[in-house]
């Protein structure tokens, strides 16, 4: 059977910098990867530093062309399949030499899959015959990893004409999925990331690219990023009624990761993927009901089975133990590490001084902010350029930044044009509105707080490949945020690819954290500290939010006793002492909230 995935790993996205050019660094190994393909002036940047980089023509593509956004996106994602594909061929024609580009290709690989076995037996062959017929096999079973792209769905800004009226299909998202259709990718994916956003998926109907070629093969697949099996099933079954087969669910810890944050109400990721492990075959069947009849009603062949549909997980994956446990028990098909590789150059894109941030950060410096103008939490850095640019500003009494990129426009409170949140001119409005309200000190300064929290994340999230590829696109702006997800603090060196490589399949350690808890125990401490802040927070208790925070406490519950029959079943490979100690804690911590919520008198409930 044809490899088509040489590693158990991916590299999800990463801001929209950290991973914009991840796979020109790490395809030709084999290694997927995913860049976000939202920010045209930095994949403009991109492309020429590229370009020029691999004397390649070019040609400046101007906001002022028509569908320039389209232009620049899939310009961008051509050169890098062509650059991918050179880097590729250059690798697998190289030599076997040791420190060689070809022999780290296979010393990467993971050592239980079948192209690593023939690797070690073309090594230990002596016969020449014998040898060539393996090389030859080893070099008919090499394959490059795929270049994937992000869609954060929520991002989608309608894009005005000259008479402000919003033109047809040129919204944010619409533009950034057409430039990915048309382009030149293949063997790829596309990741809806952030929910269902109905607009973008019927958009997806005109485009025959995202259609099989045969049974189980796609030049653009779809990937959609979930929280549970609930979001699956719903968005899964919303493209199969269009006739769009989901290839992938790519579940990602609602709290125990990096960039924005979206809790479950409380379940945790070892009973989420074990439905999705219980439920996979239903859950193909019950998509491919409605996906077969609406390909046929379209004129195409039908299909007399679902298509394969992978099951991957990502969030705060450390050791190789970990990743182990989620293949073999959870049968997933492959494990996403993101934030580890911040600190792996090879891999990643991150300037200099943020570098050094991530190399000393502490558990105290990797918050759940409200730094994000989408409202929503977002795993953040302290002490980065750009937090102390916003604090400087409040200092000053001049808060909020210069809105330039415009991507997360989308508050009218105060305007008719939807502006940004963590603009100059919403704060200066917004604090306006509230001390003149009539709320608490308390209150006040809570709210105040929330609003001078918000940071400009198209430019901070952006610059630091413009910083360190000497390509500026934003005028006197080099302010950087960054967004690792807790599991950043375990790490606290510099390592190569393969280094990184033999981290996650056990063959080397890199964590300098010797007591840190394992992945399951550690979501569950962040989802306390969610609920926590989350009632901490709220000084007009409903009584929709009390019952949506017992069935929070008890979904918590629900996780702890699993965990706990997977201790009985010898599942986790962890100390069972240190484990169930945890356990213990966080139950003892979920009745003591039970009982606080019980006691709020009914007379203080609204």
């Amino acid at each position: 059977m044809q490899i088509t995935t040489a590693h158990k790993f991916h590299i999800p996205v990463m801001g929209l910098a950290y991973s914009i050019d991840s796979p020109i660094k790490v395809a030709c190994f084999g290694i997927n990867s995913a860049i976000s393909i939202i920010e045209d002036n930095l994949v403009e940047a991109m492309r020429k530093y590229y370009s020029l980089a691999n004397n390649e023509t070019y040609i400046p593509i101007s906001i002022k062309e028509k569908d320039y956004r389209v232009k620049r996106i899939s310009s961008y994602l051509n050169l890098m399949q062509n650059l991918v594909n050179s880097k590729f061929e250059k690798v697998k024609n190289s030599s076997f030499a040791l420190g060689s580009d070809l022999m780290k290709y296979f010393e990467m690989l993971p050592d239980t899959g079948e192209l690593k076995r023939t690797f070690h037996e073309f090594m230990l062959a002596k016969d020449s015959l014998k040898k060539e017929s393996l090389w030859n096999s080893l070099k008919d079973k090499m394959v490059p990893g795929a270049i994937e792209v992000n869609i954060m769905t929520k991002v989608d800004k309608e894009n005005l004409d000259k008479e402000d009226i919003p033109i047809q299909n040129a919204s944010d998202a619409l533009t950034a999925l057409k430039a990915y259709a048309i382009s030149d990718l293949k063997n790829s994916a596309i990741i809806f990331s952030a929910g269902m956003n109905p607009r973008l998926f019927n958009y997806m109907e005109n485009f025959t690219e995202f259609n099989a070629i045969s049974w189980g093969n796609f030049n653009k697949k779809v990937v959609i990023k979930v929280s549970d099996y609930r979001s699956a099933i719903i968005q899964g079954k919303y493209l199969a009624k269009k006739g769009i087969w989901v290839s992938e669910f790519r579940i990602e810890s609602g709290l125990n990761c990096g960039g924005h944050v979206f809790a479950t109400p409380g379940l945790l990721m070892g009973p989420i993927l074990n439905e999705f492990k219980e439920k996979k075959e239903e859950l193909q069947e019950s998509l491919f009901s409605l996906y077969n009849p609406a390909i046929i009603a379209k004129g195409l062949q039908g299909f007399s089975k679902p298509h394969p549909v992978k099951i991957t997980v990502q969030g705060g994956i450390g050791t190789s133990a970990e990743d182990t446990m989620l293949h073999n028990y959870f049968k997933v098909d492959s494990t996403g590490w993101g934030t580890p590789f911040l600190l792996c150059p090879e891999a990643t894109t991150v300037d200099e001084e943020t570098l050094q941030l991530l190399l000393k950060s502490e558990e105290k410096d990797v918050i759940r902010s409200q730094s994000s103008p989408l409202g929503v939490g977002f795993s953040y850095l302290k002490g980065t350029s750009a937090e102390n640019e916003r604090l400087n500003r409040i200092d000053k009494g001049a808060p909020g930044s210069p809105c330039t990129e415009k991507f997360l426009v989308s508050n009218t409170e105060f305007t008719k044009k939807p502006i940004c949140t963590a603009s100059r001119k919403y704060q200066k409005l917004k604090i306006k509105q509230l001390e003149e309200s009539d709320l608490s000190q308390l209150e006040l300064e809570q709210q105040k707080e929330d609003v001078l929290s918000k940071e400009c994340l198209c430019v901070g999230l952006s610059n630091s490949a413009a910083l360190n590829y000497e390509v500026p696109f934003l005028k006197k702006q080099k302010a950087v945020t960054i967004c690792p997800g807790p599991n950043i603090v375990n790490f606290s060196k510099l390592s190569t690819l393969q280094e990184m490589s033999d981290h996650i399949y056990g063959r080397s350690n890199l964590m300098h954290q010797v007591d840190r808890p394992h992945m399951f125990i550690r979501e569950i401490e962040l989802y306390i500290n969610f609920l926590e802040q989350e009632i901490n927070r709220t000084h007009n208790v409903q009584k929709r939010m009390l019952k949506n925070w017992g069935t929070f406490c008890d979904n918590l519950m629900d996780g702890i006793n699993y965990y706990r029959q997977l201790l009985k079943n010898q599942v986790l490979e962890v100390n069972l002492i240190k484990f169930e100690s945890s356990l213990k804690k966080a139950e003892l911590t979920i009745l003591k909230l039970k009982n606080s919520l019980n006691k709020i008198r009914l007379e203080e409930v609204i």
